[in-house]
């Protein structure tokens, strides 16, 4: 514990900076690694809108893949820090080993189903929209799956590491990777002509460097070095772990749940609709729906990286019981992701038209810019109670409230995400998967408002302060 004590002795708001900002980064970066394809498909004019839409059928079978190495990894990096909180390293170093084992294990099945079941896959999230999306698909899936298990190992690393205390080096190690990939996109489809193979083959050269460098940190830990016999797997170590990942892993799969909906309640009621029911223009409101989404993953990006870099220092201060530094924490959390929100709002209400510009307006109609300037305003109007709702999800899931956070994220994005994905074009069309979305987030954050006043309550008084002493000594992590 006298490693990381500082922890629970640091000023709140310098730890926050400290911490957040690398992971914000970090995830800004791994977020860039699909959008920055994106923008060089879009602007490529060989590509067009029909790569734009294949990035998009793409988009949420990488997320797949992501899911599971978010549960694993800030699963690990909560555990960890509660554990060095309560002083046991022994414990924290075998929640290392088995967190790189069961990624590694998951990553090879993943990437074996994915090149099995190809075909099926892409046909299931929309990409037989027309021949040439689904062409391009089948292409950019392929490469993509092939760099599965780098991509896996990266961000499933990225959380421990910095649950050892080196957020810096989470962050370098992401940001080395993007940069590989932002050099090698245009190099490869422009220059080289590669088209979805290039930016396939340059986002997988950059997550194999950040996997590699992921490594190296393995082999020079300094907190929670792990020993040969921590590999050692064991079921009840690992199912603790995966209890407080389990938020993480379905905040992220129930996105692709509700991309899986979305894009084929576009596919189908784009193909009723009078102008995006010809074959030339059919390929637009799925490639401006991935669009919108690219720019939410960036607002949302800033978000979590906000939250899951407060991880280590809840969980520290939550084993430690130092409850009044926790409530410090969550107040200054709530405040900055409601002002990120808010700023995302001013820029979908009255900048869609130069957002859109980045993705290759000027190659396309004027269809595309019309319908994308109307998903911008429709779809994210509401991004502000999103950003607080998320933000809620992951500081329960830090506190080691398990339950309380992955049944919010579950009603967020699994009943209210999918269910008025399937339900509201039933009644508006196409415009009705653009309500979607803010009608989700305004229902969430009715019963977000109420966790966050028990939160402050549980948060507030002597009692509060027992009852987390009473709880980490109660909690037995002996394995």
């Amino acid at each position: 514990m006298e490693e990381n004590k500082f922890l629970g002795t640091e000023a709140v708001g310098k730890l926050m900076r400290n911490y957040s900002i690398p992971c914000i980064i970090s995830l800004l970066v791994g977020a860039l690694y699909n959008i920055v394809d994106q923008i060089f498909i879009a602007n490529a004019s060989y590509l067009g809108s029909y790569g734009n839409a294949a990035n998009t059928v793409v988009f949420p079978l990488t997320v797949i893949a992501l899911a599971i190495a978010v549960m694993v990894g800030d699963g690990a990096c909560a555990f960890i820090s509660i554990s060095l909180g309560k002083n046991e390293k022994t414990v924290a170093k075998k929640a290392v080993g088995n967190a790189v084992i069961s990624v590694l294990i998951a990553s090879l099945i993943l990437t074996a189903l994915y090149l099995i079941f190809r075909s099926q896959i892409v046909t299931m999230f929309g990409g037989r929209v027309n021949s040439e999306t689904y062409t391009y698909s089948m292409e950019y899936f392929f490469y993509i799956t092939l760099g599965i298990p780098f991509y896996m190992f990266g961000q499933a690393m990225n959380p421990i590491i910095r649950a050892d205390g080196n957020p810096k080096f989470a962050m370098i190690s992401t940001l080395a990777g993007a940069f590989v990939n932002i050099i090698l996109d245009p190099i490869f489809i422009f220059l080289f002509k590669w088209g979805m193979m290039g930016a396939a083959v340059a986002t997988v050269a950059g997550q194999f460097l950040t996997s590699i460098l992921a490594i190296w940190y393995l082999l020079n830990m300094k907190l929670v070095k792990p020993e040969r016999s921590d590999f050692n797997m064991n079921k009840g170590l690992l199912s603790r772990i995966l209890q407080l990942g389990l938020t993480s892993f379905l905040s992220q799969i129930s996105l692709v749940a509700a991309m899986a909906a979305i894009n084929n309640m576009i596919r189908k009621y784009g193909a009723l609709d009078s102008v995006f029911g010809q074959e030339q223009y059919a390929q637009i409101p799925m490639a401006v729906v991935g669009i919108v989404m690219k720019f939410f993953q960036i607002v949302i990006s800033i978000v979590v990286g906000m939250s899951a870099g407060c991880i280590p220092i809840v969980g520290f201060n939550i084993g430690a019981g130092l409850k009044h530094r926790v409530k410090e924490l969550f107040t200054k959390l709530l405040v900055y992701e409601g002002l990120t929100g808010f700023i995302g709002f001013l820029i979908v209400e009255f900048m869609p038209r130069q957002l859109i510009a980045i993705f290759g307006a000027a190659n396309e109609s004027a269809y595309y810019t019309d319908f994308a300037i109307k998903a911008f305003r429709i779809y994210l109007c509401m991004i502000v109670f999103a950003c607080i709702n998320k933000a809620c999800f992951i500081f329960l899931q830090a506190m080691g409230k398990a339950l309380e956070s992955t049944l919010l994220s579950m009603v967020r994005e699994i009943v209210f995400g999918v269910g008025f994905a399937l339900l509201l074009p039933v009644f508006f069309g196409l415009d009705g998967v653009l309500y979607s979305m803010p009608v989700s987030d305004i229902l969430t954050f009715m019963i977000t408002s109420f966790l966050i006043y028990r939160t402050y309550k549980e948060l507030s008084g002597k009692k509060a302060e027992k009852k987390f002493s009473e709880k980490s000594k109660s909690v037995n992590y002996s394995w």
